[in-house]
């Protein structure tokens, strides 16, 4: 099966998170099928905090790919952020 999830980067601490499709067979911060994009918890100033490709994550939902429950709370927060500019 397919998942969408995220793995861990970053220094300790000061986590940093890459949202990627991947297999579930794969170890955490194994390899991944495709990048989407990147959530950064930490984020302070003019650093972005969120970042995901919507049309790949579509996509790759539409093929079956189930979502972890922060991934699907993410992607919530990322349709909101583009909305957002559209409507100001």
């Amino acid at each position: 099966m397919v998942k969408i999830r995220l793995t861990r980067g970053g220094a300790k601490k000061r986590p940093f998170y890459q949202i990627v499709v991947t297999d579930i067979r794969k170890p955490r911060d194994g390899g991944c099928i495709e990048r989407l994009g990147f959530f950064n918890p930490c984020a302070t100033g003019g650093e972005s905090r969120l970042r995901v490709d919507r049309a790949r994550a579509q996509h790759w939902l539409e093929r079956g790919a189930q979502p972890t429950e922060r991934v699907v709370k993410l992607l919530k927060d990322a349709e909101q952020q583009a909305e957002a500019p559209a409507a100001a």
